[in-house]
């Protein structure tokens, strides 16, 4: 018997409403709904901000804009703090619909963190941002930043295409405060995190993990810094132990060598532009911010709100598609998982 492919329902918070998100939401809704006939996607946002006009008949009834109002009209490329609230509103809609199983999962479009600081009274918390605030949503304390992107072949010598993933032991921290944040249980529960979803999610029966140290050298043997010898490398080799086939800790300057592309599943950073310098310098604007650790899956774009062409049309909807791509996919391989 020929196995029917599985139907995967997908939401789409379509981000800042000024910004490009509900644009290339929109056009990376169609042009992935034309490829892949066994999903569906929500569009979650005012229904002024998408043209449901354009929508052809034939996707009309797996394309469906689910409208919630926006607070304050808006202005393309011009932030305004008093629909903040709107911008948390659906972020809320598409966890709470991936938690309740009526989504598979949830793709991200870019917000701005300024503006949702600058708007909303309602939660005295800083707003850092999409990884932070859905691990609170979903009552997680652990989760992990992960980028992904697809290297072609030939690309730094590859024989064939591969995935380049580079996942974060801390994300939106100033870099005084990076040292003080590392600590032993906290890179073990990431390099935990991140082989159980490589697992589950992506299907990598077996992940292979590189691990970077923090200092210069990965710390010159103490000389430049104690963390790689204090918690770095006792997290490593404890990792190690519970089966996890993991190495380092790799001066950061060294750890993406191309000669091991092809053979390493994952790289960890210790912290935000350590990871996604190289990973965004190699990337070509192809990037999927994928959160690990949570209870649902979502990726997101890779890319800010771009306010400066916002509404001009000419924002490219690459990395939304790529982003709509992963989560069908790890959808996919979780429901298999499942069986």
């Amino acid at each position: 018997m020929i196995q029917q492919p599985v139907l995967v329902n997908l939401a789409i918070s379509s981000g800042e409403p000024a910004g490009v998100g509900p644009e290339v939401s929109f056009a990376a809704a169609l042009a992935f709904l034309q490829e892949q006939p066994a999903a569906t996607i929500t569009l979650l946002g005012d229904a002024s901000l998408f043209p449901i006009s354009g929508i052809p008949n034939g996707l009309s009834a797996r394309l469906r804009v689910e409208p919630i109002p926006l607070s304050a009209p808006v202005i393309s490329g011009q932030l305004n703090p008093t629909n903040a609230q709107y911008v948390l509103d659906i972020l809320d809609k598409a966890t709470k619909g991936c938690l309740n199983g009526r989504f598979d999962a949830m793709v991200t479009a870019p917000i701005q963190k300024s503006v949702i600081n600058d708007g909303v009274t309602s939660n005295d918390a800083l707003f850092t941002g999409h990884t932070e605030y859905l691990a609170k949503l979903c009552n997680q304390d652990h989760v992990v930043m992960m980028l992904c992107a697809t290297l072609p072949a030939g690309f730094l010598g590859l024989q064939r295409s591969h995935a380049l993933r580079v996942a974060l032991v801390t994300t939106h921290l100033p870099l005084r405060d990076v040292a003080s944040a590392l600590n032993y249980e906290h890179i073990l529960e990431t390099i935990r995190i991140v082989d159980a979803d490589l697992r589950t999610k992506f299907g990598i029966a077996r992940p292979v993990i590189r691990v970077a140290g923090l200092n210069p050298h990965a710390g010159e043997s103490g000389y430049l810094g104690r963390e790689e010898i204090d918690v770095i490398t006792p997290a490593i080799e404890v990792a190690k132990e519970l089966g996890t086939e993991v190495s380092g800790p790799y001066p950061g300057d060294t750890m993406f060598d191309a000669g091991c592309l092809e053979s390493v599943d994952a790289f960890i950073a210790m912290y935000h532009d350590q990871g996604l310098a190289p990973f965004k310098f190699v990337s070509f604007g192809g990037g999927v911010n994928v959160t690990l650790g949570l209870p649902i899956i979502r990726t997101s774009v890779d890319h800010g709100t771009a306010l400066d062409i916002a509404g001009k049309g000419i924002a490219d909807s690459g990395s939304m598609f790529e982003a709509l791509s992963l989560a069908y996919q790890l959808a996919v391989n979780s429901q298999n998982t499942n069986i």
